[in-house]
């Protein structure tokens, strides 16, 4: 019997998701998985060794080499042959040293995280530096923890709440890759929402909360600066 596939650690969700040819007709979709994409980050984007991204991954070296070529073959077809790039799935853990400090909450607790800044939902997913997390045990909150997200960006934020078991999150606007994001997670999505973080989180358990079905970052109609954007990609061993 073969012995089972060992994860691979990776640091945080992508930003970006998918990628396509600028044309009308796409030859087809290649999928990349979170692993395969990692081992790219890694040694094309940050210019590690293999070597090093094996540490970094948690495995073998040969097993780098193999995931890294799948990889590369996949953005060479996909860039050859015209074909649209979607990130998904693979045998991954998250690198979960950036939780350490959240509190662990047990199987039959439900744990809700909201964007947070002076008591309100903050408006921009990628910029959120805070969360206040709400644990619920038969329908009312039993603990309460505000705590900084030591990142930056759609993917690393949304690995955060992965690792600080998040069940529910509850933002204002959240951009797509981020919401891909949340689905890959397992995360269910209430995006959208303006006011009190206490008062939508209320309304939540109370089932009044909308789940509002395109909560992008411009979805209030508030003003952005130009050359907005809901968060840089900022992660890394160090």
């Amino acid at each position: 019997m073969p012995r089972p596939q060992k994860s691979r650690r990776i640091c945080c969700y992508p930003d970006y998701w998918s990628f396509a040819p600028d044309q009308d007709t796409i030859n087809d979709t290649v999928i990349m998985s979170l692993d395969e994409f990692e081992t790219i980050r890694l040694i094309d984007h940050q210019s590690k060794t293999q070597e090093q991204c094996a540490k970094d991954m948690n495995v073998a070296r040969s097993t780098v080499t193999a995931i890294y070529d799948t990889a590369r073959k996949k953005l060479a077809q996909a860039l050859v042959e015209g074909r649209r790039i979607v990130i998904s799935g693979g045998n991954y853990t998250l690198d979960n040293r950036i939780s350490e400090k959240i509190t662990q909450k047990g199987s039959t607790i439900m744990r809700i995280a909201v964007t947070y800044e002076n008591g309100q939902i903050f408006q921009h997913f990628g910029r959120t530096e805070q969360f206040k997390l709400y644990d619920v045990a038969d329908g009312k909150i039993i603990n309460e923890q505000i705590v900084g997200t030591n990142g930056a960006g759609h993917g690393a934020l949304a690995g955060f709440l992965k690792n600080a078991q998040a069940d529910v999150l509850i933002c204002g606007g959240i951009g797509g890759g981020a919401q891909m994001a949340m689905q890959e997670a397992g995360i269910a999505l209430y995006g959208g929402n303006m006011g009190s973080a206490d008062d939508a989180v209320a309304s939540f358990l109370a089932n009044t909360l909308v789940q509002n079905e395109n909560p992008t970052c411009d979805h209030h109609g508030h003003e952005h600066g130009e050359g907005h954007s809901c968060g840089d990609h900022v992660c890394g061993h160090n």
